[in-house]
């Protein structure tokens, strides 16, 4: 069934099923080509008439994300990215609250249009939800002279910004807006909910997996100059707008060789403006200290990548060096988990560097700086890939038949998996609402954490020991 909302740029028309209203690919911004291509975002242009939103949107470029994968975008698609969809309750009613969803990715992979990220049995709990496509890889976080960094940081606030205009128009209240987010998302929501671009967008935020993943500007011009000597161009804006996006697309991998090379070469870059550093950092010095938070990790996140990886050929010591770690944490790892092969603590190791330890960093500079703060810990174990991570992702959205939940769960899932979905999302959706989870605060004295299983449980802090090594240690940048 047909259903239409009125927003300031014109009328969509969406569709209704199950007594829920979605609304796919509106426009929150003008297309990011031409002489708009690595700028900030520009207005969408307003229409005439009724626009169909019943499809989703063009996603941003990029590459399969693994061999024999479909790839969410082709040569040929175009650059115009920049949309959101909305999943509604009540459209005709007011004062709902609002939950918009930031997807991960490492920075280089991602859309809005997964089936992973349907939420139509979050928006069945009485919230309204967004979710959006913003630019990444060299299109959003590569660095140019003349051009701001950090371009899909400002795509997240344009499309926020279009919430607070526009999704009144959809039942939601502008003033109660929750933005939640993994991985990539959650590093976003961390940076957001500090920005003072984006002070008063949103109310409350929840970050799913923190990576550590900020880029000092001397290692982004480097990433630039490598693509451009790459790509045979000028590294300027008129030799990159110059090339197809899939021009760029084929060299973006180019700059990771050697130690601490990682998964993407592009990330949030701390320029000073929208990224003052770390947001453990910015944060800890008390902003977004009004933004209630809700941060936690899954407790085997490097899982997902270790699979694949034949751990015990991989030396300790070659983990920690390869993540700019000072050569003594092998060695303090081994002490601190006894009885433990190297192999194990090549997870530990990488859970913690990549995720956890960041995402305890940014609970713990929250609540000192008298946030309203809450951590989690997800240890439930899926079937195949146990408490790795992403895992969250399904047990959120509660999609139990989608390409990512069927990797961790098999078919059909175990039933136990809509147990802890529904207590998840009640949480979740508990805490867009009246700004309560359901769990004890996390603060610098109780440190509870709220371990995510069947049944959960409310615990100290659970790795203490892991906390202890990374007292005063950075990673190279």
């Amino acid at each position: 069934m047909d259903a239409v909302a009125v927003i300031a740029e014109g009328a969509v028309r969406g569709a209704s099923a199950a007594g829920i209203a979605a609304f796919r690919g509106i426009p929150f911004a003008a297309a990011p080509e031409g002489p708009l291509r690595f700028r900030p975002p520009a207005p969408a242009a307003r229409w005439n008439g009724v626009r169909d939103a019943t499809a989703f949107g063009t996603a941003p470029p990029q590459l399969s994300p693994a061999p024999g994968a479909a790839a969410a975008w082709r040569a040929g698609d175009g650059l115009d990215c920049l949309s959101v969809n909305v999943w509604t309750p009540d459209l005709g009613g007011a004062g709902l609250p609002v939950m918009v969803w930031i997807h991960g990715g490492g920075f280089k992979h991602g859309s809005s249009g997964r089936p992973d990220f349907d939420a139509t049995r979050l928006a069945a709990a009485g919230v309204v939800v967004v979710t959006f496509n913003y630019r990444f890889g060299f299109e959003g976080f590569g660095r140019l002279p003349g051009v701001p960094d950090n371009r899909g940081l400002y795509d997240q606030i344009a499309a926020l910004e279009w919430v607070r205009r526009n999704i009144g128009a959809f039942g939601g209240d502008p003033a109660e807006v929750t933005v939640f987010g993994q991985s990539a998302g959650a590093a976003s929501a961390a940076l957001l909910l500090a920005a003072p671009a984006a002070r008063g967008l949103f109310r409350r935020a929840v970050a799913q997996s923190i990576p550590d993943a900020f880029l000092p500007t001397a290692r982004a011009d480097r990433v630039t100059a490598v693509l451009a000597a790459e790509a045979g161009v000028a590294a300027t804006w008129e030799g990159f707008a110059a090339l197809p996006p899939e021009a760029i697309l084929r060299v973006q991998d180019a700059p990771l060789q050697g130690p601490g090379a990682g998964f993407s070469a592009f990330g949030p870059v701390i320029d000073g403006d929208v990224v003052t550093g770390p947001p453990w950092e910015t944060i800890g010095r008390g902003a977004g200290s009004e933004v209630d938070l809700i941060c936690g990790f899954t407790h085997d996140e490097a899982r997902w990548f270790t699979t694949a990886m034949d751990v015990t050929a991989i030396p300790l010591t070659a983990v920690a060096d390869s993540l700019r770690l000072p050569a003594s944490v092998a060695a303090d790892y081994r002490a601190a988990y006894p009885g433990s092969t190297d192999a194990e603590l090549v997870t530990v190791l990488l859970s913690d560097a990549l995720f956890r330890m960041p995402t305890t960093r940014v609970a713990e500079a929250h609540a000192g700086a008298g946030g309203r703060t809450w951590l989690y810990d997800l240890t439930w174990r899926s079937p195949r890939l146990g408490a790795s991570h992403i895992l969250d992702v399904p047990l959120v959205f509660g999609n139990a038949t989608s390409p990512l939940a069927t990797r961790f769960l098999g078919t059909p899932p175990p039933a136990d998996f809509h147990t802890l979905s529904e207590n998840m999302r009640a949480a979740w959706t508990s805490f867009a609402t009246d700004g309560d989870p359901g769990w004890p605060r996390f603060d610098p004295v109780n440190r509870t954490t709220r371990l995510w299983d069947l049944p959960a449980a409310d615990v100290p802090y659970p790795l203490e020991r892991s906390r202890r090594i990374w007292e005063g240690v950075e990673r190279g940048r």
